[in-house]
Protein backbone atom coordinates (compact mmCIF):
# COMPACT_ATOMS: atom_id res chain seq x y z
CA UNK A 1 0.00 0.00 0.00
CA UNK A 2 1.74 3.15 -1.44
CA UNK A 3 0.48 6.55 -1.80
CA UNK A 4 1.54 6.13 -5.34
CA UNK A 5 -1.79 3.82 -5.37
CA UNK A 6 -3.74 6.16 -3.30
CA UNK A 7 -3.10 9.21 -4.02
CA UNK A 8 -5.08 10.04 -7.63
CA UNK A 9 -8.40 9.22 -5.72
CA UNK A 10 -7.25 11.38 -2.31
CA UNK A 11 -6.30 13.77 -4.41
CA UNK A 12 -9.39 13.81 -6.56
CA UNK A 13 -12.07 13.65 -4.02
CA UNK A 14 -9.97 16.91 -2.54
CA UNK A 15 -9.79 19.16 -5.49
CA UNK A 16 -13.92 18.57 -6.43
CA UNK A 17 -14.52 19.91 -2.82
CA UNK A 18 -13.55 23.48 -4.21
CA UNK A 19 -16.45 23.31 -6.37
CA UNK A 20 -18.74 22.60 -2.48
CA UNK A 21 -16.82 25.45 -1.15
CA UNK A 22 -16.90 28.16 -3.95
CA UNK A 23 -20.34 27.79 -3.57
CA UNK A 24 -20.82 28.46 0.63
CA UNK A 25 -18.37 31.25 -0.09
CA UNK A 26 -20.01 32.81 -2.55
CA UNK A 27 -22.49 33.85 -0.60
CA UNK A 28 -20.00 35.70 1.81
CA UNK A 29 -17.29 37.04 0.27
CA UNK A 30 -15.63 38.69 -3.21
CA UNK A 31 -13.77 36.51 -4.78
CA UNK A 32 -10.10 37.99 -4.42
CA UNK A 33 -10.78 38.40 -1.35
CA UNK A 34 -11.62 35.31 -0.23
CA UNK A 35 -8.39 33.98 -2.24
CA UNK A 36 -6.13 36.23 -0.93
CA UNK A 37 -6.77 35.29 3.01
CA UNK A 38 -6.82 31.80 1.17
CA UNK A 39 -3.19 32.05 -0.46
CA UNK A 40 -1.87 33.68 2.83
CA UNK A 41 -3.19 31.24 4.89
CA UNK A 42 -1.72 28.68 2.78
CA UNK A 43 1.55 30.18 2.48
CA UNK A 44 1.91 30.52 6.22
CA UNK A 45 0.84 26.57 6.48
CA UNK A 46 3.21 25.24 4.10
CA UNK A 47 6.04 27.94 5.77
CA UNK A 48 5.41 26.09 9.18
CA UNK A 49 5.60 22.64 7.68
CA UNK A 50 8.82 23.49 6.19
CA UNK A 51 10.52 25.44 9.56
CA UNK A 52 9.48 22.02 10.92
CA UNK A 53 11.11 19.21 8.56
CA UNK A 54 13.69 21.89 8.39
CA UNK A 55 13.20 22.28 4.33
CA UNK A 56 16.02 23.16 2.21
CA UNK A 57 15.29 26.26 0.94
CA UNK A 58 15.54 26.62 -2.94
CA UNK A 59 17.48 29.31 -4.60
CA UNK A 60 18.34 31.65 -6.92
CA UNK A 61 16.90 30.84 -10.13
CA UNK A 62 14.90 27.97 -8.69
CA UNK A 63 13.21 29.88 -5.97
CA UNK A 64 11.98 32.52 -8.87
CA UNK A 65 10.66 30.00 -10.82
CA UNK A 66 8.47 28.30 -8.20
CA UNK A 67 7.19 31.75 -7.57
CA UNK A 68 6.68 32.36 -11.20
CA UNK A 69 4.81 29.20 -11.83
CA UNK A 70 2.50 29.91 -8.67
CA UNK A 71 1.11 33.00 -10.38
CA UNK A 72 -0.19 31.18 -13.24
CA UNK A 73 -1.07 27.42 -11.13
CA UNK A 74 -3.03 29.56 -8.26
CA UNK A 75 -3.33 33.27 -9.03
CA UNK A 76 -4.50 33.75 -12.76
CA UNK A 77 -6.07 29.99 -12.88
CA UNK A 78 -8.58 30.17 -9.25
CA UNK A 79 -9.02 34.20 -9.67
CA UNK A 80 -9.99 34.02 -13.30
CA UNK A 81 -12.80 31.01 -12.74
CA UNK A 82 -14.03 32.56 -9.71
CA UNK A 83 -14.55 36.15 -11.43
CA UNK A 84 -15.72 34.94 -14.01
CA UNK A 85 -18.95 32.14 -12.83
CA UNK A 86 -19.26 35.02 -10.63
CA UNK A 87 -19.98 37.70 -13.34
CA UNK A 88 -22.19 35.84 -15.21
CA UNK A 89 -20.57 32.13 -16.86
CA UNK A 90 -22.54 29.21 -15.63
CA UNK A 91 -21.11 26.61 -13.83
CA UNK A 92 -21.83 24.21 -16.60
CA UNK A 93 -20.32 26.09 -18.86
CA UNK A 94 -17.20 26.92 -16.43
CA UNK A 95 -16.90 23.00 -16.22
CA UNK A 96 -16.40 22.81 -20.03
CA UNK A 97 -13.77 24.42 -20.31
CA UNK A 98 -11.97 23.35 -17.42
CA UNK A 99 -12.56 19.65 -18.96
CA UNK A 100 -10.64 20.76 -21.63
CA UNK A 101 -7.57 21.47 -19.81
CA UNK A 102 -6.02 18.27 -20.38
CA UNK A 103 -6.24 17.68 -23.91
CA UNK A 104 -4.90 21.07 -24.01
CA UNK A 105 -1.67 19.61 -21.23
CA UNK A 106 -1.63 16.46 -23.10
CA UNK A 107 -0.93 18.27 -26.87
CA UNK A 108 1.53 21.03 -25.58
CA UNK A 109 3.21 18.65 -23.52
CA UNK A 110 3.70 16.76 -26.62
CA UNK A 111 5.73 20.04 -28.24
CA UNK A 112 7.09 21.58 -25.70
CA UNK A 113 8.40 18.72 -23.14
CA UNK A 114 8.74 15.87 -25.70
CA UNK A 115 5.94 13.52 -23.72
CA UNK A 116 4.73 11.24 -26.18
CA UNK A 117 1.34 9.87 -25.72
CA UNK A 118 0.06 6.33 -26.86
CA UNK A 119 -2.43 5.68 -28.50
CA UNK A 120 -4.87 4.64 -25.88
CA UNK A 121 -3.66 7.50 -23.88
CA UNK A 122 -5.07 10.17 -26.32
CA UNK A 123 -8.44 8.13 -26.85
CA UNK A 124 -8.58 7.97 -22.70
CA UNK A 125 -7.80 12.04 -22.85
CA UNK A 126 -10.94 12.36 -25.31
CA UNK A 127 -13.34 9.83 -23.64
CA UNK A 128 -12.65 11.96 -20.68
CA UNK A 129 -13.90 15.19 -22.38
CA UNK A 130 -17.00 13.31 -24.02
CA UNK A 131 -17.96 12.20 -20.57
CA UNK A 132 -17.59 15.24 -19.46
CA UNK A 133 -19.79 17.03 -22.00
CA UNK A 134 -22.49 13.92 -21.31
CA UNK A 135 -22.41 14.44 -17.91
CA UNK A 136 -23.06 18.32 -17.99
CA UNK A 137 -25.40 18.46 -20.94
CA UNK A 138 -28.45 19.02 -19.32
CA UNK A 139 -26.89 22.68 -17.70
CA UNK A 140 -26.97 23.85 -21.43
CA UNK A 141 -30.29 23.34 -21.77
CA UNK A 142 -31.13 25.60 -19.16
CA UNK A 143 -31.94 29.38 -19.53
CA UNK A 144 -29.05 30.32 -17.89
CA UNK A 145 -26.84 29.18 -20.65
CA UNK A 146 -27.96 31.85 -23.33
CA UNK A 147 -26.81 34.02 -20.80
CA UNK A 148 -23.29 33.81 -22.17
CA UNK A 149 -23.90 35.76 -25.72
CA UNK A 150 -24.31 38.84 -22.87
CA UNK A 151 -20.61 37.07 -21.27
CA UNK A 152 -18.00 37.68 -23.33
CA UNK A 153 -15.77 39.17 -21.17
CA UNK A 154 -16.26 36.81 -18.45
CA UNK A 155 -16.19 33.79 -20.79
CA UNK A 156 -12.62 34.87 -21.63
CA UNK A 157 -11.19 35.65 -18.71
CA UNK A 158 -12.53 31.60 -17.74
CA UNK A 159 -11.04 30.51 -21.01
CA UNK A 160 -7.80 32.34 -20.13
CA UNK A 161 -7.78 30.81 -16.55
CA UNK A 162 -7.66 27.45 -18.64
CA UNK A 163 -4.84 28.12 -20.37
CA UNK A 164 -2.79 29.50 -17.24
CA UNK A 165 -3.16 26.20 -15.41
CA UNK A 166 -2.17 24.31 -18.41
CA UNK A 167 0.89 26.35 -19.03
CA UNK A 168 1.46 26.65 -15.29
CA UNK A 169 1.26 22.42 -15.13
CA UNK A 170 3.68 21.90 -18.03
CA UNK A 171 6.37 24.92 -16.63
CA UNK A 172 5.71 22.88 -13.09
CA UNK A 173 6.98 19.49 -14.92
CA UNK A 174 9.69 21.22 -16.78
CA UNK A 175 11.35 23.63 -14.47
CA UNK A 176 10.39 22.21 -11.08
CA UNK A 177 11.62 18.62 -11.27
CA UNK A 178 13.97 19.45 -8.19
CA UNK A 179 13.91 21.10 -5.20
CA UNK A 180 11.54 20.10 -1.87
CA UNK A 181 8.20 20.48 -2.98
CA UNK A 182 6.86 22.05 0.42
CA UNK A 183 9.47 25.13 -0.18
CA UNK A 184 8.52 25.24 -3.75
CA UNK A 185 4.59 25.19 -3.02
CA UNK A 186 5.09 28.22 -0.51
CA UNK A 187 7.20 30.31 -3.07
CA UNK A 188 4.07 29.27 -5.56
CA UNK A 189 1.19 30.52 -2.92
CA UNK A 190 3.15 33.79 -2.60
CA UNK A 191 3.35 34.34 -6.39
CA UNK A 192 -0.49 33.46 -6.33
CA UNK A 193 -0.59 36.35 -3.66
CA UNK A 194 1.32 38.97 -5.38
CA UNK A 195 -1.35 38.59 -7.91
CA UNK A 196 -4.62 38.22 -6.18
CA UNK A 197 -3.84 41.13 -3.85
CA UNK A 198 -3.96 43.73 -6.64
CA UNK A 199 -7.07 42.66 -8.20
CA UNK A 200 -9.00 42.24 -4.79
CA UNK A 201 -7.80 46.31 -4.48
CA UNK A 202 -8.79 47.18 -7.48
CA UNK A 203 -11.90 45.28 -8.54
CA UNK A 204 -13.51 44.63 -4.80
CA UNK A 205 -14.40 46.01 -1.22
CA UNK A 206 -13.04 43.24 0.87
CA UNK A 207 -16.05 41.90 1.92
CA UNK A 208 -15.94 39.20 4.19
CA UNK A 209 -18.61 38.88 6.46
CA UNK A 210 -17.27 36.46 9.14
CA UNK A 211 -19.96 33.98 9.66
CA UNK A 212 -19.32 30.61 10.77
CA UNK A 213 -19.68 29.24 7.37
CA UNK A 214 -17.37 31.71 5.94
CA UNK A 215 -14.50 30.25 8.06
CA UNK A 216 -15.26 26.83 7.81
CA UNK A 217 -15.16 26.92 3.81
CA UNK A 218 -12.08 28.96 4.70
CA UNK A 219 -10.23 26.30 6.85
CA UNK A 220 -11.08 23.66 4.51
CA UNK A 221 -9.60 25.50 1.74
CA UNK A 222 -6.57 25.85 3.08
CA UNK A 223 -6.27 22.72 4.65
CA UNK A 224 -8.23 20.81 2.78
CA UNK A 225 -7.33 22.02 -0.95
CA UNK A 226 -4.67 24.28 -0.72
CA UNK A 227 -2.41 22.13 1.45
CA UNK A 228 -3.42 18.66 1.10
CA UNK A 229 -4.64 19.02 -3.08
CA UNK A 230 -1.73 20.77 -4.26
CA UNK A 231 0.36 19.02 -2.32
CA UNK A 232 -0.78 15.75 -3.80
CA UNK A 233 -1.18 17.38 -7.51
CA UNK A 234 2.82 18.03 -7.01
CA UNK A 235 3.47 14.91 -6.18
CA UNK A 236 1.58 13.54 -8.95
CA UNK A 237 3.22 15.68 -11.64
CA UNK A 238 6.79 14.66 -10.31
CA UNK A 239 6.04 11.21 -10.04
CA UNK A 240 4.72 10.78 -13.56
CA UNK A 241 3.41 12.12 -16.82
CA UNK A 242 2.09 15.68 -16.36
CA UNK A 243 -0.78 14.49 -19.27
CA UNK A 244 -1.95 11.65 -16.27
CA UNK A 245 -1.83 14.27 -13.38
CA UNK A 246 -4.04 16.12 -15.81
CA UNK A 247 -6.50 13.51 -16.78
CA UNK A 248 -6.99 13.36 -13.15
CA UNK A 249 -9.80 16.73 -13.52
CA UNK A 250 -11.76 14.90 -15.64
CA UNK A 251 -13.39 12.90 -12.24
CA UNK A 252 -13.50 16.04 -10.33
CA UNK A 253 -17.23 17.43 -11.76
CA UNK A 254 -18.75 13.45 -11.29
CA UNK A 255 -17.61 13.63 -7.82
CA UNK A 256 -18.79 17.08 -6.97
CA UNK A 257 -22.28 15.65 -8.30
CA UNK A 258 -22.15 13.30 -5.77
CA UNK A 259 -21.01 15.55 -3.32
CA UNK A 260 -23.86 17.98 -4.19
CA UNK A 261 -26.25 15.04 -4.16
CA UNK A 262 -25.30 14.94 -0.60
CA UNK A 263 -24.94 18.70 0.59
CA UNK A 264 -27.68 20.04 -1.28
CA UNK A 265 -29.91 17.50 -2.23
CA UNK A 266 -28.71 18.15 -6.25
CA UNK A 267 -29.69 14.94 -8.17
CA UNK A 268 -28.09 12.79 -9.78
CA UNK A 269 -29.60 12.60 -13.96
CA UNK A 270 -29.38 9.82 -15.95
CA UNK A 271 -26.97 11.82 -18.47
CA UNK A 272 -24.36 12.36 -15.24
CA UNK A 273 -24.20 8.78 -14.53
CA UNK A 274 -23.68 8.00 -18.33
CA UNK A 275 -20.85 10.65 -18.25
CA UNK A 276 -19.56 9.61 -15.07
CA UNK A 277 -19.13 5.90 -16.60
CA UNK A 278 -17.20 7.21 -20.05
CA UNK A 279 -15.02 9.38 -17.73
CA UNK A 280 -13.79 6.66 -15.27
CA UNK A 281 -12.39 4.48 -18.93
CA UNK A 282 -10.97 7.73 -20.13
CA UNK A 283 -9.32 7.82 -16.50
CA UNK A 284 -8.03 4.70 -17.09
CA UNK A 285 -7.13 4.20 -20.32
CA UNK A 286 -5.06 7.23 -19.84
CA UNK A 287 -3.16 6.45 -16.78
CA UNK A 288 -2.86 2.90 -17.81
CA UNK A 289 0.61 1.45 -17.58
CA UNK A 290 2.42 0.40 -21.03
CA UNK A 291 2.85 -2.65 -22.06
CA UNK A 292 6.43 -3.79 -21.43
CA UNK A 293 7.08 -4.46 -25.66
CA UNK A 294 5.76 -0.58 -26.16
CA UNK A 295 7.90 0.53 -23.20
CA UNK A 296 11.41 -1.27 -24.40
Amino acid sequence: MTLDRFAPAIFVFLWSTGWIIAKYAALHSEPFTFLTIRYALSAVAFFAICVAIRTKWPRGALAWRAVYSGVFLHGFYLGGVWWAVAHGVPAGISGIIAAMQPLLTAMAASFLIGERLRPSQTAGLALGFIGIAVAISPKLMQPGASDLLHAGIPLAVNLAAMFSVTYGTIYQKKHLQTGDLTAIATLQYLGALALTVPFALTFETFRFDGAVETYLALAWSVFGISVGGIALLLYLIRRGQVSRAASLIYLCPPTVAVQALIAFGEPLTPPLILGTVIVVAGVYLTNRKAPRAARA
